[in-house]
């Protein structure tokens, strides 16, 4: 089972993976730098060398990151959608020189122009991503659309607006999906009995393609079903329930892929939850597997 956490990098890259090790991860996600500010420390080939030589030593297999909370590859304030475009682009430039080859986004909101319009703001943006020099140089990162809560305009609340987004693309290749269970069940996608999960799957098959799944944020969440709210709980503490959480981490078509947690960091205003929350998973997949 790949699974593991979102984790900081205030202490350096490295230092990231001896904390996935310390929690016996061999999944993670990260930052490439601050992720809510547009300044971006530079990354030299001395930061991304000593991240790939202490990545090929360990035992973390799968490393993901996300981009910064600040793009809008949506938005029709030109001024936004520019700076989000080369952001993105940069982004890229980044994970490929760490060796990364897959970055999640959110998608951002169309703020009043129309869902229409925001799937075209979208496309043109990726494809320009895509298609930049940053993004030439590292052929190899793709990039992984993030489902929405469905707050206000963003954009992705629905499976079909993804579908339309990727099925638009110049080369849809270089684009898949990750899924948030929080954001899904929060947009109105049951996840808590089998029949309500073969459902979500089944849309997402017709809508975009199971082969385009290719990551798992797994989150519980704190408001119900169709909340349209994107607040994530402890696994097996919110809504979804531990019942939930079981069935989308043994689901045959989600089992193989990677599960990255991204709940609240305290229990009960203490440190340590990274640890329960993944042991609460682990247990999940063992006890199916007696």
């Amino acid at each position: 089972m790949l699974i593991g956490c979102h984790l900081s990098i205030g202490k350096g890259f490295p230092a990231a993976i001896d904390e996935a090790e310390s929690l016996a991860m061999n999944a993670m996600q990260i930052f490439s730098h601050n992720a809510s500010s547009w300044r971006m420390k530079e990354m030299t080939t001395e930061i991304a060398g000593s991240f790939r030589k202490r990545l090929a030593h360990s035992s973390v297999e799968y490393v993901v990151i996300h981009t910064m909370y600040l793009l809008n590859l949506a938005s029709p304030d030109d001024a936004l959608y520019e700076r989000s475009i080369l952001a993105l682009e940069e982004e890229i430039r980044r994970a490929g020189m760490l060796g990364i080859d897959q970055i999640v986004t959110h998608i951002g909101a169309h703020k009043g122009s129309g869902i229409d319009a925001g799937i075209r703001r979208v496309r043109a943006a990726l494809d320009r991503a895509l298609a930049s020099d940053s993004a030439s140089g590292h052929p190899n990162v793709r990039v992984l659309l993030e489902d929405t809560a469905g707050a206000g305009t963003t954009m992705g609340t629905s499976f079909s607006e993804i579908g339309a987004i990727i099925r638009g693309l110049d080369d849809p290749r270089r684009v898949g999906v990750c899924l948030d269970t929080c954001h899904a069940f929060a947009a109105g996608y049951e996840l808590r009995t089998a029949d309500g999960l073969a459902k979500t799957l089944d849309e997402f098959d017709s809508e975009i393609g199971l082969s385009r799944l290719e990551l798992v944020h797994l989150n519980d969440s704190k408001f119900p079903l169709g909340s349209r709210r994107d607040r994530h709980a402890h696994i097996g503490s919110g809504e979804i329930g531990i019942d939930g959480i079981s069935q989308v981490v043994n689901h045959p078509s989600l089992r193989d892929l990677p599960f990255i947690l991204e709940t609240p960091k305290e229990i009960d205003g203490k440190g340590g939850a990274d640890r329960v929350n993944l042991a609460r998973v682990r247990s999940l997949r063992e006890e199916k597997e007696e």
